[in-house]
């Protein structure tokens, strides 16, 4: 009876411990490839965020200077929060904001500045007399995420 049970348990070891240690290592070497790379992408939606929050903004500052002749003479966040109730004017909730928006060249310009809420990047249009835009940015972060270039 007793030699019959030897038999029957003598294929069922279990593993070693160095079979265990290195499937624990193989674990933590793709836990370190993969965990930066999901770090970036939550750093990637927030200068995202940002972004539609400056868009948002010179969106509203374009219709602002439909109403006053053509001129954003006048033009602050607060302005640019009664023109569109969704621009955020200051930090809060883990939202995007908008930090600056001012008339420039006579009001015949604007810049307008959005803040990333998590990392701090800022995300700024800029529209001069002629009429041309251009985007830049600046990453406040260690990271590049949705600034790689210092335009956008």
């Amino acid at each position: 009876m007793f030699a019959t049970r030897k038999r029957k348990h003598a294929g069922e070891d279990g593993f070693t411990l160095i079979e265990l240690l290195v499937v624990v290592l193989i674990i933590g070497i793709l836990a370190a490839i993969a965990i930066p790379s999901f770090l970036s992408q939550k750093d990637k939606a927030t200068d995202a965020s940002a972004k539609e929050a400056a868009r948002s903004a010179a969106q509203a500052a374009e219709t602002y200077a439909t109403d006053h002749g053509g001129s954003y003479t006048g033009l602050k966040p607060g302005v640019l929060h009664e023109y569109e109730a969704a621009i955020q004017t200051s930090a809060g909730a883990g939202n995007a904001w908008v930090q600056v928006a001012e008339s420039k060249e006579g009001g015949n310009g604007y810049v307008i500045t959005a803040v990333a809420p998590t990392n701090g990047d800022l995300f700024t249009i800029t529209k001069n007399e002629k009429g041309e835009v251009t985007r830049t940015c600046k990453a406040e972060s260690a990271g590049t995420a949705g600034c790689p270039t210092g335009d956008w």
